[in-house]
């Protein structure tokens, strides 16, 4: 196993890569073996397909390379249910049959990446096996940022889901705001910055006897009481009679806005 300084000196282990050798003569591992040990792999070995098929129930193999004619089962039928075992492990043959009906069958039962010939160059099968391993780096990073790319769909979903769902919250919330302002039984009016009557609820309506009209200037249509009022720094009180009664006038700079007002109108109690 080795070992390289990753980011702020921290020891960063690589595993050596696992490859499994299936073959049923003894003497073709051992030179596999021996030819393989200088690129360093991990090398697992099996004299028959169950053999293999074992070691792959319990092992994290990189690349499978097998015999075509062997006893009990031959390679494409190892390799086919060693892709159900290990789905995400290259899988080569190497035969001394090169008849195209076994080539055929390797790749399409087998799904093989490459079918390889004995004798073997070792040149040409060391080079097979590291364009194998590049291979499965695709396939794995491949994998990897599908998942990730799934992962981050699915999160997006969740977060546009609940943005809705606040959305239509806020939605509800604002609709109830404006139905508990709009019955409220003090008079509410609001003036913009620019002096022009843009709210007024329910009561302020009746206590004005449908006089208000919105985006009209405030100053036209309410008492001079109030236009002294709304001339002066906010917040500021006053007093005025409407409808033969005495009211207090309270004015609030909106905290939107310096310039925009609400005015609260209420009758004063009346004494005994």
């Amino acid at each position: 196993m080795e070992t390289i300084q990753g980011p702020g000196n921290a020891s960063i282990e690589i595993k050596p890569n696992i490859v499994l050798l299936v073959d049923d003569e003894e003497n073709i591992l051992a030179s596999l073996r021996r030819l393989l040990r200088k690129d360093a792999y991990t090398i697992l070995t099996a004299g028959s397909g169950q053999a293999g098929l074992d070691i792959l129930a319990t092992e994290t193999v990189d690349v499978i390379i097998s015999d075509q004619r062997m006893p009990n089962m031959v390679g494409t039928v190892f390799l086919k249910k060693a892709q159900e075992l290990s789905p995400d492990s290259v899988r080569m043959i190497l035969s001394g049959y090169t008849d195209l009906e076994s080539v055929t069958a390797a790749i399409n039962e087998g799904a093989v990446y490459k079918f390889l010939t004995k004798p073997w160059d070792d040149e040409l099968l060391r080079l097979s096996i590291k364009e194998a391993l590049q291979h499965k780096w695709v396939q794995d990073e491949n994998r990897m940022l599908q998942n990730m790319l799934i992962e981050v769909n699915a999160e997006l979903a969740k977060a546009n889901e609940q943005l809705a769902e606040r959305a239509e919250f806020a939605q509800s919330a604002l609709l109830n705001l404006q139905t508990i302002v709009h019955d409220l039984p003090i008079a509410l009016l609001g003036v913009d910055g620019s002096g022009l009557l843009m709210f007024a609820n329910q009561a302020a309506l009746k206590l004005f006897e449908g006089k208000l009209v919105l985006c009209r200037p405030a100053t036209a249509m309410l008492p001079v009481e109030i236009v002294a009022l709304l001339e002066a720094p906010a917040p500021a009180r006053g007093s005025l009679m409407l409808n033969g009664h005495s009211h207090s006038v309270q004015l609030q700079a909106l905290s939107h806005s310096a310039q925009g007002q609400l005015i609260a109108i209420f009758p004063k109690a009346e004494s005994c």
